[in-house]
């Protein structure tokens, strides 16, 4: 039997498993954490709202709240 180029692929990631950027164990803080960041960043967007703020304040809380809804999502575990 000969070997495929998705078989070489397979044996070789067998070799080193995937580690992910932040463990299991540290969900829950990092999620907490870019959440209270969003909700800061958001409410001092709305105290002073202008087309300035937007990238410094808006877009910043809208992706940390993103990814702190996922991690929190993941950390208490229901898993999207």
């Amino acid at each position: 039997m000969s070997s495929t180029p998705l078989h070489d692929v397979w044996e070789a990631a067998s070799a080193n498993p995937y580690q992910p950027i932040v463990g299991k164990n540290a969900q829950f803080t990092v999620g907490f954490t870019l959440l209270l960041i969003a909700l800061v960043l958001s409410g001092l967007f709305g105290l002073n709202r202008s087309l300035t703020n937007l990238p410094v304040l808006g877009v910043p809380a809208s992706l940390a709240f993103g990814f702190g809804a996922v991690y929190m999502i993941c950390a208490v575990g229901v898993y999207v």
